[in-house]
């Protein structure tokens, strides 16, 4: 038998979709390319609700097992509301929809260069449930070296404030937004390591954080009542081993741990160093993740937003692509939108038997 002679193509029935996978610091980001409906709204949070509403059996299929993972993270593209920007992006992940990205921003960056009509030196202005985001993205002929995003405001929501954590006692936090809202929190001060060892600790404890913050502090962004959720905990520690300025450990949604160092943290880190008097304008503050990865954050510019103190933060990054899929969904597959299973502290299982529903879209 020539196992080399396997030659398979699904039924012209059997629904489809098509995407590109890649993957920045360690974290995946999985592109959507076709296979999605036209998504409906005057503007770019109303597609994103109206993609939660009416088809997220999309991002359950592509996102949950079998097809991805717990931890898996996922990137659609829309035709802007904005006429600033380029292309409409919105991020997906296990439990739903994130309002930015970093790591998605500067996966976004290479693909649009390496599979599209991108060069390298190009900005690439995408518009993100939380606001314009620019990419600039750097490399030659060979491919993209680093992208570098400027974000949208980042701004300290909350200082110094503790809370009772079941099974940790009290703990002390910030909270900061870099286009979504995080709680700080000093590794140190829960014993908790940021190692890849520490990931299943780091699930528990994270998700037991980020439940009693957002119990204790009612979050609000200044405009957009549909930011207004804690996303994650992001555990630090400062003075890494590496000789990197900081370690950082990004634990959001679901309990997914960011394998990198999460761009969007980043951000409202600046933020805080900022009101801290710790980085000034220009200068780099370089972070790496839970798997070594790094991004260098700074701002340049010190602002205002809705009465915020804020900074203007540019994170740079490296992204790698990983392949191209086609994924499938047999009519007598049980798990035609996938589910869920982590073994850690805890099992968390979710299964839909829910039809998934498949139009033919071209980009």
């Amino acid at each position: 038998m020539d196992a080399t002679s396997l030659d398979w193509n699904p039924p012209d029935d059997w629904r489809r979709v098509e995407t590109l996978d890649a993957h920045t610091g360690g974290e995946p980001l999985r592109i959507v390319l076709d296979g999605l409906p036209e998504l409906e709204g005057e503007t770019l949070l109303e597609k994103r609700r109206y993609m939660r509403d009416e088809f997220d059996d999309y991002r359950r299929l592509l996102m949950h097992e079998p097809r991805g993972h717990a931890d898996m993270y996922g990137a659609i593209l829309t035709e802007p509301t904005d006429e600033r920007a380029d292309v409409g992006v919105l991020f997906t992940h296990n439990e739903g929809y994130s309002t930015m990205c970093g790591h998605g921003i500067v996966a976004l960056g290479v693909a649009f260069v390496e599979a599209g009509p991108c060069e390298p030196g190009d900005d690439i202005v995408f518009e993100t449930p939380a606001g314009l985001v620019t990419a600039t993205t750097r490399g030659d002929e060979s491919g993209v070296d680093h992208v570098a995003f400027e974000n949208v405001p980042a701004f300290v929501y909350a200082r110094n404030r503790n809370v009772a954590v079941p099974g940790l006692g009290a703990v002390a936090y910030d909270v900061a937004f870099g286009g979504a809202f995080y709680a700080y929190v000093e590794a140190a001060d829960v014993g908790v390591g940021l190692g890849r060892e520490d990931a299943a600790e780091l699930v528990d404890v994270g998700r037991r954080i980020k439940r009693a913050v957002a119990d204790d502090l009612a979050i609000q962004h200044p405009t957009e009542d549909d930011l207004s959720f804690l996303y994650g905990t992001i555990f630090v520690d400062d003075e890494p081993e590496s000789g990197a300025d900081s370690r950082n450990v990004c634990v959001f949604a679901d309990g997914e741990v960011d394998r990198c160092p999460t761009g969007t943290g980043v951000s409202g880190r600046l933020a805080l160093l900022a009101a801290d008097e710790r980085v000034g304008p220009g200068e780099r503050f370089t972070v790496e993740s839970i798997v070594d990865s790094r991004f260098t954050g700074w701002y340049d510019e010190e602002t205002a937003f809705e009465g915020y103190d804020a900074v203007v933060p540019t994170v740079r990054g490296s992204a790698h692509i990983t392949g191209t899929q086609t994924f499938v969904v047999d009519p007598d597959d049980p798990f035609p939108a996938g589910f869920l299973l982590r073994a850690c502290h805890r099992i968390h299982l979710i299964v839909s038997h829910s039809p998934v529903r498949f139009l033919a879209r071209s980009w």
